[in-house]
């Protein structure tokens, strides 16, 4: 790239978190979503995909089990044993039990099944928007309705709005679900165990069972710590989802654990046999090696992604002055409110969930910066106007996406303005 402002400063040259051990070049050459579904000129910032190589032990792990030729079926629980260590080491959380876990294909896929066990089609699943777009389509798919509980103007759950969508959800007496979204995707908020708790006996209060996907659970940022829902009072008849694939990269290699409260573990034995034909073998050991040896490693990109949450920080002041940016406290997204530029032309009719849809800012960044966002609209209530950007890449191709999109709002402005036409004849 021969833009201007894609220069590493000293700092960033001496990092050594994964995040800059990639060029675009070598990126272009992966066949995944993120570096397929666009044309070669566009920087992907959109799907949840890191720009890393994989960690080494994970790598290891992958080669020696190719070497021996063990493709078979997976089998045991040590991927839950090993989540089990990981979240007593990094949670302080003791209370995972063995016998109350399930391996299932994936997160989303984990949350169908349990969300199953605890509701009938026509039922509702409470969603906080704006929220993962995959929660909508899921939920909707499977035959249930989704109640909206809109995020707070501070982006947090606000339990008010929270109980009236539990009392709606319940209305008639139908048996409803709330889906949690812990740490918060796409605003990135963590939430704490004050808030947690209070959801926990807001739900028991209403008879509202808890599904909480923490997907994102290990890449909680400096300045927050992660609660697992499981480990507040009240949360004993819950659901967790979680799995290694956010924080190792490892989406392409399926395979979750489902985690049962003690109040749920009934529940959980009802899960159809057939769901844990799903998780990939290749996937359960990548993803048990990953929690059980992949620390150090993950130590390393935190340290990078809090760099790149500064800098995008210091990029967005610089280049996009009127766009509102609240450091997430954890994952690696932004979201970003784009609503002062005042852009035409957003559009909501599509309703969330459609992913691959653009409007409004994403579409303009993507049109004229070639910077693919995902588009806020698809987020629920609330999203429209916002782009969500993923900031787990290098620097160099941050710096080079502000740029861009700095460079077009511009642009924008220029050809739209009043003023913008040609000078008149003296």
């Amino acid at each position: 790239m021969k833009r201007a402002g894609c220069e590493t400063t000293a700092a960033e040259g001496t990092r050594t978190d994964p995040l800059v051990q990639l060029s675009l070049e070598q990126l272009q050459k992966r066949t995944s979503m993120k570096w397929r579904a666009h044309p070669k000129d566009v920087l992907p910032l959109w799907v949840a995909e890191m720009d890393v190589p994989l960690a080494p032990a994970i790598v290891e792990a992958l080669h020696t089990t190719i070497d021996l030729g063990d493709t078979g079926y997976p089998y045991g629980s040590a991927y839950a044993e090993a989540l089990a260590e990981f979240a007593r080491e990094r949670w302080e959380w003791d209370g995972l039990r063995i016998e109350h876990t399930a391996v299932v294909p994936d997160v989303m896929m984990g949350i169908v099944e349990v969300l199953r066990l605890m509701t009938d089609p026509g039922d509702a699943v409470i969603v906080c928007s704006p929220v993962y777009p995959p929660f909508y389509a899921f939920v909707a798919h499977d035959a249930r309705g989704v109640v909206e509980a809109g995020l707070g103007q501070d982006l947090r759950i606000d339990l008010g709005t929270l109980e009236d969508a539990f009392v709606r959800a319940r209305r008639h007496g139908r048996r409803a679900a709330f889906l949690l979204s812990n740490p918060h995707n796409p605003t990135g908020v963590v939430h704490t165990r004050e808030e947690l708790a209070a959801i926990a006996e807001l739900a028991r209060r209403h008879g509202v069972r808890v599904v909480s996907d923490e997907i994102h659970a290990p890449l909680v940022l400096p300045g927050a710590a992660f609660t697992p829902f499981l480990s507040v009072p009240g949360a004993e008849n819950a659901f967790a989802l979680i799995s290694a694939s956010k924080a190792w990269n490892l989406a392409g290699l399926k395979a979750a654990v489902a985690i049962a409260g003690p109040e749920a573990a009934d529940d959980l034995r009802l899960l159809p046999e057939e769901v844990g034909h799903g998780p990939s073998h290749l996937g359960v050991i990548a993803h048990t090696t990953a929690f059980r040896e992949g620390g150090d490693w993950l130590d390393e990109l935190l340290v990078g992604l809090d760099a790149n949450r500064s800098l995008l920080g210091r990029l967005i002041e610089e280049h996009l002055p009127d766009v509102l940016y609240r450091p997430p406290q954890g994952t690696y997204l932004a979201w970003l409110d784009c609503t002062r530029l005042e852009l035409q032309g957003e559009r909501e009719t599509d309703g969330p969930g459609v992913v691959s849809d653009l409007a409004g800012p994403a579409k303009m960044f993507f049109d004229k910066a070639r910077v693919a966002l995902s588009s806020g609209h698809v987020f629920g209530s609330g999203g429209a106007g916002c782009v969500r950007l993923n900031f787990a890449t290098s620097p160099v191709i941050l710096r080079e996406a502000l740029t861009r999109m700095g460079c077009a709002v511009r642009e924008l402005r220029r050809t739209t303005s009043p003023h913008s036409g040609p000078n008149p004849r003296p």
